[in-house]
């Protein structure tokens, strides 16, 4: 009896399994939710949101000096507030510290000069204020950003695939992305920025062309089985997310010492590529195979 290939063994196991792997995206998914409301029943919003859009006060100050013992002294001064260290990429010299609180301007200023022991000037730092009304207005505009591009995605996949469960499974899947990444920032306790709602609607386009590339090969080729286009659009789909996964890490491994908005923006597109693929290759693709099996 000859013996069966690895592609062969491979597809044979998800023939038998993939209703059975659909439940590990259900899973997670479904935990994620209930975190997510858990987390909003605490905290009265769906995450942690930085002074750009609760307003507040940031100060970058180009001094060396203790980010610890400066936290010490502030603690018990300012609002909610938090430092970071701002360093040379290749010497990891420490350039700039800043620091972000709830607190006014004027009484920011006055606790911080109090530690230095000498005022703020234009040279020695940068001062920013935004006001709680204004940060406020731009979430709600960032929020109705990513509803709207949501629903936009959903209106042209519906319009490409003229079915409703194939279309239905790219939303789902999409959705999932976002869902699950959402969690993730919430437990590693990230503060979201303007710049991280900007990578949500990044990831949405990431989201969605493994998923229309997947569906295209399904349901509009013809040549060969199921299982050869589904394994086809794989290798194709995943070396595709793979090679932006990995030069997304690379970037925020040469950012994350001088630039916390491009470090947030990649952290945030490195978690949900990597959800990107179990959504799109076990949750998308086993929606699909039910599908088109049981249509046959």
């Amino acid at each position: 009896m000859e013996q069966e290939s690895p592609e062969q063994e491979i597809k044979n196991f998800h023939d038998k399994h993939y209703k059975r792997l659909l439940l590990i995206p259900i899973i997670l998914l479904v935990l994620s939710l209930i975190y997510i409301g858990i987390f909003y029943q605490t905290n009265n919003d769906f995450f942690n949101k930085d002074i750009s859009l609760t307003g507040g006060t940031s100060v970058t100050i180009y001094e060396k000096i203790s980010a610890s013992d400066l936290t010490a002294s502030l603690e018990s001064q300012l609002e909610d507030f938090s430092t970071r260290r701002i360093s040379d990429l290749i010497t990891k010299e420490q350039k700039a510290i800043i620091i972000e609180t709830k607190s006014d301007v004027g009484t920011t200023r006055t606790a911080i000069e109090s530690f230095l022991g000498h005022e703020l000037n234009e040279e020695n730092s940068s001062i920013e204020f935004t006001g709680s009304s204004l940060s406020e207005s731009f979430y709600q505009q960032l929020l109705i950003a990513i509803l709207f591009a949501f629903l936009f995605m959903a209106i042209v996949v519906f319009l490409i695939f003229r079915t409703f469960v194939p279309s239905l499974a790219v939303i789902i899947s999409a959705f999932a992305d976002i869902i699950m990444t959402l969690a993730a920032i919430n437990l590693l306790g990230m503060q979201m920025s303007s710049a991280g709602i900007v990578a949500i609607l990044m990831l949405i386009g990431y989201s969605v062309d493994t998923d229309i590339l997947l569906t295209t090969r399904i349901l509009k080729r013809t040549s060969g089985n199921l299982n050869k286009r589904i394994f086809g659009a794989f290798k194709t789909g995943l070396t595709m997310t793979l090679t932006s996964l990995l030069a997304i890490l690379f970037a925020l491994f040469v950012v994350r010492s001088f630039s916390i908005v491009l470090t947030q923006i990649f952290t945030i597109l490195s978690i949900g590529l990597v959800f990107d693929i179990l959504n799109t290759w076990i949750t998308n693709v086993s929606i699909l195979k039910w599908y088109v099996e049981k249509k046959k």
